[in-house]
């Protein structure tokens, strides 16, 4: 064959080709959508204004964006007047257990939430018997029996079972130190750090997105900061990132922020701070500081921003009244000392005096930084006989039982085996709003997923349960104007996802997961209060969960398409 024979196959060959791709392409544009969301008010996430258009969904993912009108499509959902915006992504979710109780977690898809993260201090693995033992109650409370004790298998637990939800999960460094040193205040041993080490190591391995600390909840109080840097380098090799409650959130505030800092800066990981806040009628108004500190760590080069829920009440367990000493060994040796009159003194003058506790440790003491027993509402218990104490005010449990309220405090905590959680009312709403503001700043709801049918429905849960997203929508959105819709979407979608490397969702773009929700700004609400938490917010009129609807014309489908979001240094 001559050269120009040669070339002019060449060229017959690469035409053909050429016809035979074009052709798969206009197969492929021919082949129906799943669904097409048509005519809406597209708020993509990025914070850009909204826009008018389509959204073609095919095989769980965003196939196409723009007038779709004639397009082939099995359904059509008409957003006409409608925003349609990425799903919602939960910093802090708290569903580990939850979600085995109602998969559907329904509390969390009529806000809007997509995507959970969860994992705070205690993560759901790793665990062992000790653990188990020592944790029962809470596994009673649940009717739960936990089958398996590493992340890879509580994955596929709760990938078996179905979701109505994604979910992700830290490793938690209480876990971890649980497993190998108990619930003791000690220091870890060099070979009982690397067995720390390695933990987290497989925990990454098994899909952990980062590390965790609650360092206000005993044990994990007791770790050095040393302790942490060393944990947290193990999951910055993997991808990972650090998140923290921090040590304290109240008078020991800047101190605590400058220690997540120095984690971040000698570990080399990313730092985000959970639920933050200015803790205590003493500190309100220091808002303004705290942002000041955590841009100069930001300046520095420290890679750290932080998420709220936005409400002027916390939410934690009752035992963190206690002083951490008290806690040493766990739930068991805590209701021992309580039961002691002596140790119990000793409890009472560690809480009602400012500064360090009587061990010469300091401590986050949040009975100092209330206004009194009137802020503090008793929301879940696990002892039958409490339960008409749900709702209700330490001062009127103290006046029901005729008690002191540190008395009628402690006494709680030995009838509930230490299981009881309460909001706590201790924050200022313009601390509040001006966190909410910081272009740093997403969304958590720091709450479990739940439902006011079932055995979750005995429970008396904290209002952002059920309303944080659609809250900030209608209070700081509609009726304030302090963040405008693009921007609160911003931080529910577009800022959580690139914080927690999600890449292939918080954003409508072709190609990502269709994780989509469809609602009319005029009229999403939170209708969950304090005194009545059990109720779903309104006004999400479709939840489409990786292509599928979980909410459609404003009721619960059942379906469960979630999936496992596994971190960066995930191991098949």
């Amino acid at each position: 064959m001559n050269g120009k024979a040669r070339v002019l196959v060449l060229s017959l060959g690469a035409a053909v080709a050429a016809a035979l791709t074009l052709g798969a392409q206009t197969a492929a544009q021919q082949e129906p959508f799943d669904v097409v969301i048509a005519h809406g008010q597209i708020v993509d996430g990025t914070g850009s204004p909204w826009y008018s258009g389509d959204v073609g969904i095919r095989g769980g993912r965003i196939a196409a964006i723009g007038k779709l009108d004639g397009a082939r499509t099995k359904r059509t959902i008409d957003a006409q007047g409608k925003v349609i915006a990425p799903g919602f992504i939960d910093m802090l979710g708290q569903s580990e257990l939850t979600i085995l109780v109602d998969a559907r977690v329904p509390s969390k898809i009529f806000q809007g939430i997509t995507t959970e993260i969860t994992g705070e201090g205690n993560s759901p693995a790793p665990v062992n018997e000790a653990m188990l033992a020592a944790d029962r109650a809470g596994y009673e409370h649940y009717g739960l029996t936990p089958d398996w004790r590493t992340l890879r298998e509580y994955f596929a637990r709760i990938e078996k079972q179905g979701m109505g939800i994604n979910l992700a999960s830290y490793v938690g460094a209480t876990s971890v130190r649980r497993m190998v040193l108990g619930d003791a205040n000690v220091r870890p041993m060099d070979v009982q750090l690397e067995e720390m080490k390695e933990l987290v190591r497989q925990a990454m391995r098994d899909g952990a997105v980062g590390l965790s600390t609650a360092l206000q909840y005993a044990p994990a109080p007791y770790a050095k900061t040393e302790e942490l840097i060393a944990l947290a380098r193990e999951a910055a090799r993997s991808g990972g990132i650090y998140a923290t409650h921090m040590r304290s959130e109240g008078d020991g505030v800047l101190e605590s922020i400058d220690e997540a800092a120095r984690i971040g800066r000698e570990a080399g990981i990313p730092v985000e701070i959970w639920h933050l806040k200015a803790a205590g009628k003493a500190n309100w108004g220091r808002m303004a500081q705290i942002v000041a500190r955590i841009e100069q760590a930001r300046a520095s080069g420290v890679d750290m921003s932080a998420n709220t829920y936005a409400y002027t009440a916390w939410f934690n367990t009752f035992s963190a009244f206690v002083p951490p000493w008290a806690h040493d060994g766990g739930d068991a040796r805590l209701i021992e000392r309580l039961k002691d009159p002596a140790t119990r003194a000793r409890i009472r003058r560690d809480m009602v005096t400012p500064g360090k506790d009587s061990a010469g440790e300091d401590w986050d003491n949040e009975w100092q930084e209330i206004p009194g027993p009137e802020a503090i509402q008793i929301a879940v218990v696990q002892n039958p006989e409490l339960l008409p104490l749900e709702g209700k005010r330490l001062s009127e449990v103290a006046a029901l039982w005729k008690e002191d309220p540190i008395d009628a405090l402690s006494d709680i905590l030995i009838k509930d085996r230490a299981f009881t959680e309460v909001a706590v009312f201790g924050m200022d709403e313009p601390d509040v709003l001006l966190a909410l503001k910081q272009p740093w700043v997403s969304i958590d709801n720091d709450s479990q997923g739940t439902s006011p049918e079932g055995l979750l429905g005995h429970e008396h849960p904290h209002p952002r349960a059920y309303g944080t997203f659609p809250r900030i929508l209608r209070k700081y959105v509609r009726e304030e104007r302090q963040l405008t819709l693009a921007d609160a979407i911003r931080k529910f979608t577009a800022l959580p996802a690139q914080r927690m490397r999600l890449t292939d969702r918080g954003v409508l773009k072709q190609g990502m997961w269709a994780d989509v929700v469809v609602f009319d700004p005029a009229k999403i609400r939170d209708k969950a209060t304090f005194e009545n938490p059990n109720q779903f917010s309104e006004g999400m009129e479709f939840v489409l969960v990786n292509g599928v609807p979980v909410i459609e014309g404003g009721k619960m489908t059942g379906a469960l398409p979630g999936k496992v979001l596994r971190g960066p240094g995930f191991v098949p």
